[in-house]
């Protein structure tokens, strides 16, 4: 066992006024199993390339042992090559027989290894880079999202595998795997960085006891604060008063008083003028007492949704339901059943390649949805009865053609600028991001941009396919929140066992 060491970490990318990460210090045992939590622009995939040596930076990164990284990097001409071919390029010197044990454990045919790596599906292409990364020994391992793209099962078959290791730092907003694999967590605060053992449930359980009693303390302070203040004002007006009698006074109306209590009133000012002095020093200290107590608290904030109400009770109807490419011989699958009906929220849930994405399309395209005005190459027989008139509202889980300015975005879709860029912010995107142009956003802040589209139109029912890859968990609780609290009518695709459990009415499996 090693330990890493940060100290005083800073670095921003060039152009950017912001630093990224600043004056960051911690350290870790390098046979942990650690999960690396924070906001979507915390700087979690940052920090890994920091470890990798890809940036430079200010401060230092003190490690015995040397780093590898999920994903290894893939050009076009990789993509047409085998797997088995890549490994040299990959991670020098270990041999197939070394990946091969890997690949065993991760329940994968040894075949995948000699296959264009393209004609992979995602899984097959994480769980091959995944055996490729742990093949050698006396690694620290930085995985970066395994299961962003990963059906229910590929994403058990890694949670299994990663639980079986140790010595690696894993990013991911997927709950369930985070209490699954880790015994120590990473936490990028708002503020401040924090090392704590155990999962995500066990940190989140302790952050949100350490944010009650943050409130309480702060609204403890604010009230003596109010109390000290309103004491010191009477006082110092008291002590005013006083002051302006010591020189003047009438002898018909203060017939009692004579030149002689001067000095008396004098001292009287003076004391009340040390008691003003005493609460100021009070107030100060609490004020100091209640600076930072909020710094680091998630304030998940309520989002709003107007959803729209059918007129009928059945929006999606799929009575034996089969769908094939055209000119495939085999259908994607068949005999599938299921209803949309009014305030439900049905998951489509399957391997990846089942036709959990195509079903979408195709109620898309029934519909009349403008994205998919022309003919999808999917051949469907059975019913799928999908009701006219609807507003749908649609995330797509495909975020490559989004480019320009938000202000285009909003005018391209009738959107009311002033409200997408508000919801933009409750969901934590930084305003600075503003100016940018959507090609240079990273991942989870384009699916924020087509989410909050969707939450400011207002539908009879809300498609999602796949809407929380690269988003980050405490987004997750506030859409999860949202729908709880809205009910909107959905159809979905998503494969987060967390998000399935809490919203969905029904999970219709594709087998």
């Amino acid at each position: 066992m090693a330990q890493i060491q940060v100290t005083d970490l800073t670095f921003a990318y060039e152009g950017s006024a912001d630093d990224v990460l600043q004056n960051v210090t911690f350290s870790i045992d390098t046979d942990w199993k650690l999960g690396l939590i924070g906001r979507n622009g915390k700087g979690k995939t940052t920090l890994l390339n920091l470890f990798m040596g890809r940036y430079e930076y200010r401060g230092s990164i003190k490690a015995g042992t040397h780093f590898d990284y999920f994903p290894y990097h893939m050009s076009e001409a990789d993509m047409e090559q085998n797997a088995a071919d890549l490994f040299e390029k990959w991670k020098p010197g270990i041999e197939t027989w070394q990946v091969l044990i890997q690949m065993n454990e991760l329940e994968m045919n040894p075949e995948c290894l000699y296959r264009p790596f393209s004609t992979l599906s995602f899984g097959e292409r994480t769980r091959v880079m995944l055996a490729v990364l742990f093949a050698a020994e006396n690694e620290f391992l930085l995985i970066d999202e395994p299961t962003n793209h990963l059906d229910s099962r590929a994403r058990d078959i890694v949670k299994a595998y990663l639980a079986s290791k140790k010595g690696f730092i894993l990013v991911s907003h997927d709950r369930d795997l985070l209490d699954g694999v880790c015994d120590h967590v990473l936490v990028l605060n708002r503020s401040t960085i924090e090392v704590q053992a155990g999962n995500f449930s066990s940190w989140w359980e302790n952050k949100e006891k350490k944010d009650a009693f943050s409130q309480a303390e702060n609204e403890k302070h604010l009230k003596e604060i109010g109390k000290l203040k309103s004491a010191a004002d009477r006082t110092e007006r008291w002590a005013e008063k006083s002051e302006n009698s010591k020189i003047g006074f009438d002898p018909v109306r203060e017939h009692d008083r004579s030149i002689s209590s001067r000095s008396f009133i004098g001292a009287k000012t003076k004391k009340m003028q040390a008691r003003v002095k005493a609460y100021e020093m009070r107030i100060d200290r609490e004020i100091e007492e209640k600076e930072g107590l909020l710094k680091d608290i998630e304030k998940v904030t309520d989002l709003k949704l107007e959803p729209l109400r059918f007129h009928k009770e059945v929006l999606v109807n799929a009575y034996d339901l089969a769908l094939r490419y055209e000119g495939a011989e085999k259908e994607l699958f068949s005999g599938l059943r299921f209803q949309v009906k009014r305030g439900g929220r049905i998951i489509l849930s399957g391997e990846n390649g089942c036709g959990k994405s195509s079903i979408l399309k195709e109620v898309l395209q029934k519909s009349g949805h403008a994205d998919f005005d022309e003919a999808s190459g999917l051949s469907a027989s059975g019913t799928l009865d999908v009701a006219s008139g609807m507003t749908i509202s649609y995330v797509s889980q495909d975020t490559s053609f989004l480019s320009g300015s938000l202000r285009k975005f909003c005018e391209d879709r009738g959107l009311n600028e002033s409200l997408f860029l508000a919801v933009l912010r409750q969901i934590d995107f930084g305003r600075e991001q503003f100016a940018r142009n959507m090609e240079d956003f990273s991942e989870g802040q384009k699916k924020k941009v087509l989410i909050a589209a969707s939450l400011i139109t207002p539908a009879h029912l809300y498609i999602w396919d796949e809407p929380l890859n690269f988003i980050d968990v405490f987004s997750r609780m506030q859409i999860e929140k949202l729908i709880l609290q809205y009910e909107p009518t959905m159809l979905l695709v998503e494969h987060d066992v967390r998000f399935q459990e809490k919203v969905g009415t029904e999970i219709v499996r594709i087998r």
